[in-house]
């Protein structure tokens, strides 16, 4: 989740295509587009299979969202370290995603994109890691444009949701 323009679709379609892909030509997501991938978990001989759900930033489809965010597993929010108010919406969109499953634990991660744009930044990084610890939230900065980094948040989210499956079969295990 996160604001428009902030580099969801630019993101996912990197990971999907394994850095092959960098839209140059901007188009607004309108809608939702499902991306599957299967992911090695590091440090493990074990994959995890994602179905990311790259949506339009906007509240006009947060309904749909919710019907699709019932039980959402990980989630990772992104923002535009070049853009204050997408930082500040992380606060908001998280809420909605915490709203949709309450009393679980979700993990998940933070993302600052565009640190290509080292002129323009106005979010700092130690600004939004401690707003990521304070949510319980791993972090990681990509630029998506540059390449650089952007398969970070997937391994974060892959390990992550690995560990909380590890937990559920031990959980499952001491009661039968």
């Amino acid at each position: 989740s996160g604001d428009p323009a902030v580099g969801k679709s630019a993101l996912a379609q990197m990971f999907r295509s394994d850095g092959a892909h960098f839209q140059k030509n901007y188009t607004l997501t309108t809608g939702i587009e499902l991306l599957v991938k299967a992911v090695s978990v590091p440090e493990t001989s074990d994959s995890v299979e994602f179905f990311i759900f790259d949506s339009a930033g906007k509240d006009l489809f947060s309904e749909m969202l919710e019907k699709l965010w019932e039980q959402p597993n990980v989630l990772c929010l992104v923002y535009d370290v070049t853009n204050e108010q997408s930082f500040n919406n992380c606060a908001k969109w998280l809420e909605k995603l915490r709203a949709q499953a309450v009393g679980m634990h979700i993990p998940g991660v933070l993302v600052g994109n565009k640190t290509d744009l080292v002129g323009r930044r106005v979010v700092e990084q130690k600004q939004a890691q401690e707003w990521a610890d304070k949510h319980g939230l791993e972090y990681c900065e990509m630029s998506v444009k540059e390449m650089r980094n952007f398969e970070a948040p997937f391994h974060i989210l892959a390990k992550s949701f690995h560990q909380l499956y590890k937990e559920k079969v031990e959980t499952f295990r001491s009661l039968a």
